[in-house]
């Protein structure tokens, strides 16, 4: 039969391993909590670059990562899923729309851009954020043909004509990379279906959803 004791021999590294399990489990919670902060950032802040690179911050006085709207059109916007588009408005008058659309059928896979768009629909810029296309022949537009992206600003849905808003070995406007005619093709044709999305919901775009 177990004494006293032996009882109180149990009991009590019982306790301090519930003790020590209950510290560890609530540290754990707590770096996971800082973890998932610091991620969520980071992510604002690398999406905030991009967007200071297509709208300079002196043009626009409102938050862009707080000024959101979730956008669905698959067919124009390249995924089933909600896409972000970023407001910028200057003394409450718009200024930019900043579209993550997708092109669906880069070489090695989905390419995530950042389409930004001025009021009546004319192009500001556009910024690669996501891909997985071959180093040295489909990325061209990091390194070697850095201005490639560049070829997009000022641009709208009637410049060039749709006929010609393709790269030219389809018949179109647009240099191809060396190597490399997927990736353009790609990019050029999800810009060019952004800016028909921006054009059936212009007002929508800068309307619903607005920080009160």
């Amino acid at each position: 039969m177990a004494t006293p004791a032996d009882k109180r021999s149990f009991i009590v590294p019982t306790a301090t391993l519930a003790g020590i399990a209950a510290v560890l489990t609530v540290g754990l919670a707590v770096l996971a909590n800082v973890t998932r902060e610091r991620i969520v950032h980071n992510q604002q802040a690398w999406i905030k670059e991009h967007l200071d690179v297509l709208v300079a911050p002196p043009n626009y006085d409102n938050d862009p990562l707080a000024d959101t709207i979730e956008v669905t059109a698959p067919g124009l916007l390249g995924t089933q899923a909600p896409v972000t588009a970023y407001r910028m408005r200057k003394a409450g008058l718009p200024v930019a729309v900043a579209i993550r659309s997708i092109a669906p059928n880069g070489y090695r896979g989905p390419i995530e851009l950042l389409v930004a768009i001025a009021p009546g629909g004319q192009l500001l810029g556009v910024q690669i954020i996501r891909h997985n296309e071959t180093p040295g022949l489909g990325d061209a537009f990091e390194n070697r043909d850095r201005g490639w992206l560049e070829r997009f600003r000022g641009l709208s849905l009637s410049n060039p004509p749709q006929q010609r808003w393709s790269v030219r070995r389809d018949g179109g406007d647009f240099d191809a990379f060396t190597g490399a005619t997927i990736t353009p093709r790609a990019i050029v044709g999800a810009v060019r279906k952004t800016l028909e999305f921006y054009q059936g919901n212009e007002d929508r775009l800068y309307r619903d959803g607005r920080p009160q």
